[in-house]
């Protein structure tokens, strides 16, 4: 027995040190979007989409934030009002009207939603429907009715994408991550998420890796009519990786061509790389300064959003959800208890190797914790943090299997495979 325990610890401190070494150095907080002062030699036109469903609470802080954007180049917002019962659409106009930018917003009323899509994505599709219909915008910023904007973050977004021909820029926001179950679970998530889809890889053209924040999201129009525009992911509900994965694995003829100078260039930065044939490149990072407004009061907000999509990043796969309950059991909970178990048997082998585990485990999760400024000694929870994850991602996969599995904001979708 006692080398059948010391095997199993030693499998998941050996696991903790692949992870460390071989893993795209997911636990690195270094992928960010820097907010310096960047100059362009072009202006591209924007047009934000923002789906919204019973918002009105948030819109006078995340609208005005994207109203009041320092970005000198053309920029229109077009928010979708889907089916909202407390006022969204009025709200809107109201904060508009009171900057006086109501020629900058136009409010769109939602369609009926057909078969086949998602809420969000047939909102986001009316709205670039539209955006494209009017005015051909180089690019499309969708974003969130919940996310309020650093004032340079378009600019700085724009600044990316041209700078580096990049076809989509997103950004992991940040979360709101103040009240004790928020610290609890919020920067755990994030971890969870880098661990799932490396920052670096996700950003290296070379690999197939491909994610996105649907947060916010810049994406050339262009790129986005190339693999068939929001139609191709109409059902995900996973939808900013879906659309992250469908630009990355749809070639692109040539790269970006250069335009002329524009007479009211910020100046500064060399026009795009001469044109090439190359793979469609995306970047994901992080936000220090852009952050989502939505609260999370109790644990319950934040399990529904887990348990939402849990199992369908499984593929609805019930060998592939007992794979991911052993793993996240041997990966998370074995360590802790290898050192509990180890020391009251007097196993000081065991011990030893658990609390390695755990404190390789510690070491790759601080810098998350650093990053939403939380108590250091978050990062010695993780092992109770993801025992919660793994009931929600239990949770995910009942829900499906009873017919309840996608609800979101009262609508509940019928999944694949039911």
């Amino acid at each position: 027995m006692e080398k059948i325990e010391l095997a199993i610890v030693i499998v998941s401190l050996l696991i903790w040190i692949g992870l460390l070494t071989l893993w795209g150095q997911f636990w690195q907080t270094d992928q960010q979007l820097e907010v310096t002062e960047t100059h362009l030699e072009k202006l591209p036109s924007v047009c934000a989409v923002i789906p919204a469903r019973n918002e009105a609470d948030l819109l006078p802080k995340t609208l005005r934030s994207l109203l009041c954007q320092n970005y000198p180049g053309s920029f229109t917002i077009f928010l979708v009002d889907d089916h909202s019962t407390d006022g969204t659409a009025e709200v809107a106009q109201q904060t508009a009207q009171a900057l006086n930018k109501n020629q900058q917003l136009h409010v769109i009323t939602a369609q009926a939603l057909p078969p086949g899509w998602s809420g969000k994505l047939w909102a986001m599709e009316q709205g670039i429907n539209k955006a494209t219909t009017i005015l051909e915008p180089d690019y499309l910023l969708l974003t969130d009715a919940d996310i309020e904007h650093d004032p340079v973050n378009l600019r700085q977004l724009v600044a990316k994408a041209e700078q580096e021909n990049l076809d989509l820029v997103s950004l992991m926001v940040r979360l709101r991550c103040e009240n004790f179950w928020e610290k609890l679970l919020i920067p755990a998530f994030v971890f969870f998420f880098q661990k799932l889809y490396p920052f670096r890889w996700v950003n290296d053209p070379q690999k197939s890796t491909a994610a996105a924040a649907g947060g916010c999201i810049l994406i050339r129009t262009a790129a986005l009519k190339r693999i068939g525009g929001l139609r191709v992911i109409r059902q995900a509900l996973i939808d900013d990786c879906a659309l992250a994965h469908a630009i990355k694995s749809v070639k692109s003829p040539s790269s970006h061509l250069p335009t002329a100078p524009n007479p009211h260039s910020l100046g500064g930065v060399g026009a795009p790389s001469s044109p090439s044939p190359h793979s469609p490149k995306i970047w994901l990072g992080l936000s220090s300064s852009t952050h989502s407004l939505r609260s999370y009061p109790s644990p319950s907000p934040i399990w529904d959003m887990v348990a939402r999509t849990a199992f369908t990043q499984l593929h609805y796969s019930p060998l592939l959800l007992v794979g991911t309950l052993v793993g996240m059991i041997l990966v998370y909970i074995v360590p802790p208890l290898g050192l509990i178990v180890g020391a009251s048997t007097e196993n000081w082998l065991v011990a030893l190797t658990g609390l390695s585990a755990w404190l390789l485990m510690s070491l790759a999760y601080l810098p998350m914790v650093r990053f939403y400024q939380c108590p250091l000694w978050l990062a010695f929870c993780l092992p109770i943090i993801a025992f919660l994850y793994t009931l929600m991602t239990l949770d995910s996969a009942l829900r499906y299997w009873q017919g309840r599995g996608g609800a979101w904001k009262g609508r509940v979708y019928r999944l694949e495979g039911r």
